[in-house]
């Protein structure tokens, strides 16, 4: 048992954790013709709690009930990985990595997400307010904008040949490049980092 707990601890390559993610699609088409995405989830919670006789909010949400255990399952995986098998190695991130954060104002690199930013302590700062509530705001909006999330367009739309997909992930990718590159730095400097 030790054994397992050890290697399912250690980060997998890409040419394994790639082809698992990849594989979902496949089986979820043959399973139930069901389409893989996290964000249509929002929907069904709202669906079920707000029954206000909004149109948007007006379907049979019991039918996708496969997805909230799906969301549900996501998140209890995740609660597992970080509290149980958690990775005992220290995180590795490049050297420039480092040196580029550190020139804006990041020193905590002991985690996957710096605490400098994403912390509890930080929610209710000026940080906070700008990263988590205004770019929550703003991922919720292109999520919907977009018709979906970067799982559902670039794994099973992309995946299902979708053209409206293939677009949109490539204007996620663009997005991302230029909050990297061009954004970043002056709402840093913004928010007093």
């Amino acid at each position: 048992m030790n054994q397992f707990i050890d290697w399912i601890t250690q980060p997998w390559p890409w040419y394994v954790a790639g082809p698992m993610i990849g594989l979902t699609v496949p089986t979820l088409l043959l399973i139930g013709n069901k389409t893989f995405g996290i964000s249509s989830s929002l929907r069904h919670v709202c669906a079920i709690c707000v029954p206000a006789g909004i149109p948007f909010f007006t379907y049979n949400w019991k039918k996708e009930m496969w997805n909230m255990l799906f969301v549900l399952g996501v998140l209890i995986g995740g609660f597992i990985a970080t509290n149980y098998l958690a990775n005992p190695n220290d995180f590795i991130l490049a050297d420039q990595t480092k040196a580029d954060l550190t020139a804006l104002g990041i020193t905590d690199f002991s985690g996957l997400m710096p605490s400098d930013i994403f912390d509890w302590s930080v929610l209710f700062t000026a940080k906070g307010l700008l990263f988590f509530v205004i770019g929550g705001f703003l991922v919720g909006f292109g999520t919907r904008y977009a018709g979906g999330c970067t799982s559902g367009h670039a794994i099973m739309g992309i995946s299902s040949l979708q053209w409206p997909s293939l677009v949109a992930t490539i204007f996620f990718m663009l997005g991302g490049f230029v909050m990297t590159h061009l954004l970043l730095g002056p709402l840093m400097s913004l928010v007093g980092f």
